[in-house]
């Protein structure tokens, strides 16, 4: 290389590195259809300033992205959370005009976004799982068999989740929706996700741990997960993760959600040092300072939406 190409390649690479970042993100995420957030069970959209995809939705504007963060009951089932999601993608296409949305939902988001795009097919570009119960939770068994429907014991446990998700349906300004704790946990069990599944099997494995089909009636699905229930000293919520996690008896899982019931269409990775709330960046941006931060993984599937002209 002589020294006048060496120069004008030195002098390019500075000129890169000074332009400001912004310019290098512009129309990163800027998928044609709107994104759509689906939180979990006791989930909510924001609670003042906390948001439960924290600092997600913002990075993801920022790079070109329309995004919108759904409420639905906090604990019920996925056919009641799904026709209210299905309610709510109706009044985002309205608004904007747009024909489909790309759904992302996390925890009992997954099937939630999975019962909207096997219904109306017609309405959803993508669905993506995150951390998603596609095929049950032991945990959710765990508690299922130690306090059993009729029991004092679940009634004592159904009425206290009902009065948290009540609670948390308040603080979010959704007050009037309906809560069923026992029926939330009837559909994130083992037995209760595989009937939703031969209603709606959509990108579901058909083998064990394998990937579902990537597109469905015209809809592509992905999924992601973590699979390290503890990942920082400094979040609160660790220890309850690394308890509920032996529930899984050795079997890869995220704290709450075993990798490979987590499986939907195209398996993206299910192994991040995350634990399941650290794969919607909780407890507020504490996670695992050596792996991909999960801010940076929905920029990437943004990115790989658009890229797939979705």
């Amino acid at each position: 290389m002589n020294k006048t190409l060496m120069k004008k390649v030195a002098a390019f690479l500075i000129a890169l590195s000074v332009l400001p970042v912004q310019a290098w993100a512009t129309g990163y995420t800027g998928t044609k259809y709107p994104i759509v957030l689906v939180h979990g069970l006791f989930g909510f959209d924001n609670i003042g300033p906390v948001e439960y995809f924290y600092g997600i939705p913002e990075a993801l504007r920022a790079d070109g992205a329309k995004v919108f963060v759904t409420q639905v009951s906090a604990a019920n089932s996925t056919e009641v959370r799904g026709e209210q999601l299905l309610a709510e993608v109706q009044r985002i296409l309205a608004v904007t005009g747009a024909s489909k949305v790309n759904l992302i939902g996390h925890s009992h988001g997954g099937p939630t976004t999975r019962y909207v795009a096997s219904v109306r097919p017609d309405l959803v570009a993508s669905v993506t799982s995150v951390g998603g119960v596609n095929k049950g939770s032991k945990v959710a068994d765990f508690l299922l068999g130690v306090a059993p429907p009729g029991s004092y014991s679940n009634a004592v446990v159904v009425s206290l989740s009902n009065g948290l998700a009540s609670l948390i349906n308040f603080l979010s300004g959704q007050p009037k929706l309906p809560q069923n704790a026992l029926s939330a946990a009837n559909s994130l069990s083992t037995a209760g996700s595989l009937k939703f599944n031969a209603t709606h099997p959509e990108g579901i494995p058909t083998n064990a741990c394998d990937e579902g089909a990537y597109q469905v009636n015209g809809v592509s699905y992905y999924s992601w997960s973590g699979a390290q229930p503890a990942t920082n000293i400094f979040d609160v919520s660790d220890p309850a993760l690394v308890l509920t996690s032996l529930a899984f008896a050795g079997e890869k899982n995220d704290g709450l959600v075993g990798s490979c019931s987590s499986h939907l269409g195209k398996v993206i990775r299910d192994d991040y040092g995350m634990n399941h709330l650290d794969e919607v960046n909780q407890f507020i941006g504490l996670v695992n300072i050596f792996e991909t931060n999960p801010v940076t993984v929905y920029r990437q599937q943004a990115n790989r939406l658009k890229n797939s002209g979705l």
